[in-house]
């Protein structure tokens, strides 16, 4: 097994690591959150620079590589909807699991005819605003578990961050529906209804 796909599998295996640390109540657990989601989205990056540099790309990294994005960005998702006060809830992560299943779908219809769906500049921005909304409630959720104790300043600083975080996953769930509805245009054609 290459590195970038070692680095794939590394990032499916941090997803549970990361949960556990999201749910389960001990000293620090959403900043070791923070930082095991930060190390998994770095892998996500370095995995495929490798692979194009080292021309290393395998089935194996073309198929465990979009899932491994979709299982963390789902699971991290459910986990901030599930322990955070932030404007997560099931339309949203179900708006965004369709897309990716939409998506995956028709990169399968389109590979059977040789044609290969790039990820392009609509699902490189949804991606890139999703992993931001993710990281500032992550990194949030961490400065309020560390300096929570510093006085009423953290209420309203809270209300503030709420309020940015929403509108960051808001951001994320527009442009996921604008970069779901691109990739349908451009390749519904391949998609044979008869």
């Amino acid at each position: 097994m290459n590195l970038p796909n070692k680095l794939t599998l590394l990032r499916i295996i941090l997803v549970p690591v990361f949960m556990l640390c999201m749910y389960v109540n001990f000293p620090l657990h959403f900043t070791i959150g923070l930082l095991i989601f930060a190390i998994a989205s770095i892998t996500d990056a370095l995995d495929g620079k490798i692979a194009r540099k080292y021309n290393l790309i395998t089935t194996f990294g073309k198929f465990a590589d979009p899932l491994a994005d979709k299982i963390l960005v789902l699971s991290a998702l459910a986990v901030l909807a599930d322990v955070s006060q932030f404007a997560i809830n099931g339309i949203i992560i179900i708006i965004i699991a369709t897309r990716e299943f939409t998506v995956s779908g028709l990169r399968l219809v389109t590979a059977e005819k040789g044609i290969v769906v790039p990820a392009g500049i609509w699902g490189k921005l949804k991606t890139a605003f999703t992993m931001i909304a993710i990281s500032v409630m992550l990194l949030w959720l961490a400065i309020l578990e560390i300096f929570s104790n510093s006085g009423d300043s953290w209420i309203k600083a809270d209300s503030i961050m709420q309020i940015v975080c929403g509108a960051l996953v808001w951001i994320s769930v527009i442009l996921t529906v604008i970069s779901g509805c691109v990739y349908l245009k451009a390749y519904w054609k391949y998609i044979d209804m008869k």
